[in-house]
């Protein structure tokens, strides 16, 4: 729609968080250094692990268009946010 009309849609005014309260979309953030919620930084913790995972199992696949390298670089950086999710803040 954004190449037809030159239109681009809105991001939403209100997401479900990690700890599962909605939230107004500016108070989220992907940087470990600013989740103060022990809930949502849990939650991005397992999830940057879960995405390792199968990152590092998907580039591991035949006919992958990432090769296992750069599958555990990924996977690596991953690990690495979880980690950092993992601390308090």
């Amino acid at each position: 729609m954004a190449s037809a009309f030159g239109l681009v849609g809105d991001l939403p005014g209100s997401v479900t968080a990690g700890c599962g309260l909605r939230v107004p979309y500016a108070m989220t953030s992907g940087r470990p250094d600013r989740v103060t919620c022990l809930a949502c930084r849990e939650h991005a913790g397992r999830e940057h692990l879960r995405f390792a995972r199968e990152v590092e199992r998907l580039s591991a696949a035949p006919g992958s268009v990432i090769g296992a390298d750069q599958g555990k670089l990924a996977a690596d950086r991953h690990r690495e946010l979880a980690r950092r999710f993992g601390q308090n803040p």
